[in-house]
């Protein structure tokens, strides 16, 4: 094939025999191997598990078995996604040695479909950033142009994709993790319903706002990838029961005719990159060609969605963070007693912007500050559901762009949290309600960089969700991008 291939269609080679499962794993790991070096998508590679699985699904070939869906395809995880007897290092310095005891829920389901897992990809330290600059181990650069940012957290799974060097992969996604980097880097990337894909052996950073979730170079690969991690877990108290029964990928025609289109008046493109809001505008005149209504919405409190996130993310966090003491797992720096040994693990350990949230997260729950900031947080974030619940009796979904701009330099914005944060100013909502949304490609910079449009929907509607990136897709051809890596 001249374009590269998709996970369905890899999926389909081999379940008809014209290819096995290890052979495409070998051509995986050589790619790997000779192009990895400029991209830096790989922190560990889990081989002997991949090859273990391949052989698995060409020996059910061979026996004429039928194969769970996309068996034989391969898959990377981001690596604060628990594998058992591998590293997981969450890019963090005080994860150095540590082996996961215990498979992730989705590591289990991707097992169980015999989906062979090729390795762990970079991210932000602890999914904390919006750039994978934060990550402690290693640069991530963009496909598109290495001198670029992949986005994050999630920047070495959507790079992964990006390049070719696998068909998919999970990233997860607290704030706009997987679809801020899908949109750098010309990906589609699917967020999840609050509890609709178990957080179960994924590293916690926000609990109420993490979400594993999958990327992929086309609708029909994120909905197959869907159907493989999405269900009701007993191990995640947040889990919740899917409307369906798991097949995402039925009924995906591409007719949306009918279809009320929301655009909220506080992201509908002012005051983001030129590129940005004409690629926006031009996707409006294409949901009305394809017979979709428009029409625009307000949505308030969206104004307040970033500080209202850095105050509950970050308490979440300082919460969360708090098992990494040096006593039971990972890095451990001693000191005269054990409160010394507390502060010299974490100091050495936790890399800046870690420790800019755990201290912000403190401060925003400790005594005296508890109502100001967090408690009057989570009273704005009820207003945000609130709001959203009425939106949904007037439209079927709502459309904003991904990303206020394409990917930036490496280093362009490292100085400046508050502009790193601002570049989830459109994904955080997403979170904050606990609704499905994708990001899907809708167009090119001035510099050929791709541009992405986010989808929102109520929950449970990610059927909904695929179908409008469905014909999306089809009316624009913007699917399986290739970026000209030298």
């Amino acid at each position: 094939m001249s374009q590269t291939p998709t996970a369905l269609q890899l999926f389909e080679q081999i379940k008809t025999g014209k290819l096995s499962a290890e052979s495409l794993l070998n051509e995986t790991y050589a790619d790997i191997e000779a192009r990895d070096t400029q991209i830096g998508a790989f922190l560990a590679l889990t081989k002997d598990l991949a090859y273990e699985t391949a052989r698995e699904v060409d020996k059910r070939v061979r026996e004429g078995k039928e194969l769970p869906l996309l068996a034989g395809v391969p898959v990377a995880l981001k690596d604060n996604i628990n594998v058992q007897g591998y590293p997981t290092s969450c890019a963090s310095k005080i994860l150095e040695g540590y082996i996961s005891p215990y498979d992730a829920t989705v590591v289990a389901r991707l097992k169980a479909n015999l989906i062979p897992i090729v390795g762990k990809t970079n991210l932000d330290e602890f999914a904390m950033g919006s750039s994978t600059e934060n990550s402690a181990l290693q640069k991530t650069h963009n496909p598109w142009d290495l001198e670029r940012v992949p986005g994050g957290s999630s920047g070495g799974s959507a790079a992964a994709v990006s390049a070719g060097l696998v068909p998919m992969s999970l990233g997860s996604d607290t704030g706009g993790s997987v679809r801020q980097p899908a949109a750098l880097c010309g990906l589609y990337g699917l967020k999840p319903t609050y509890g609709l894909v178990s957080r179960y052996g994924l590293v916690a950073f926000g609990s109420s706002l993490d979400q594993i979730s999958p990327f992929a170079r086309n609708t029909a690969d994120a909905a197959a990838l869907l159907s493989v991690i999405a269900g009701f877990d007993n191990k995640d108290s947040t889990s919740v029961a899917p409307k369906m029964d798991g097949d995402y990928l039925a009924g995906i025609t591409g007719d949306i005719k009918n279809l009320k289109v929301g655009i909220i008046t506080e992201l509908n493109g002012e005051g983001m990159q030129p590129a940005v809001t004409e690629s926006f505008k031009k996707a409006i005149e294409v949901f009305k060609n394809l017979g979709a209504s428009i029409q625009t919405v307000a949505i308030p409190s969206i104004n307040y969605a970033v500080p209202m996130y850095y105050v509950i993310a970050t308490a979440e966090a300082s919460s969360n963070l708090a098992r990494f003491d040096g006593v039971r797992y990972g890095l451990r720096v001693e000191g005269e007693d054990i409160g010394r040994m507390y502060r010299n693990t974490r100091a050495e350990g936790f890399g800046a912007e870690v420790k800019r949230r755990i201290m912000l997260g403190t401060f925003a729950l400790s005594a005296g500050y508890y109502d100001a900031y967090y408690g009057k947080a989570q009273k704005a974030r009820q207003l945000l559901r609130n709001e959203l619940k009425e939106t949904w009796q007037k439209v079927d979904v709502l459309i904003c762009p991904t990303s206020p701009n394409t990917a930036f330099k490496i280093g362009e914005k490292s100085n400046d949290p508050v502009a790193m944060y601002l570049q989830d100013i459109a994904t955080i909502p997403v979170n904050l309600a606990g609704i499905p949304a994708i990001s899907v490609p809708c167009g090119f910079d001035e510099n050929n960089l791709p541009i992405g449009l986010q989808i929102m929907g109520p929950h449970l509607s990610e059927q909904r969700l695929l179908q409008v990136s469905r014909a999306f897709e089809e009316a624009t051809g913007l699917a399986n991008l290739s970026p000209k890596l030298k």
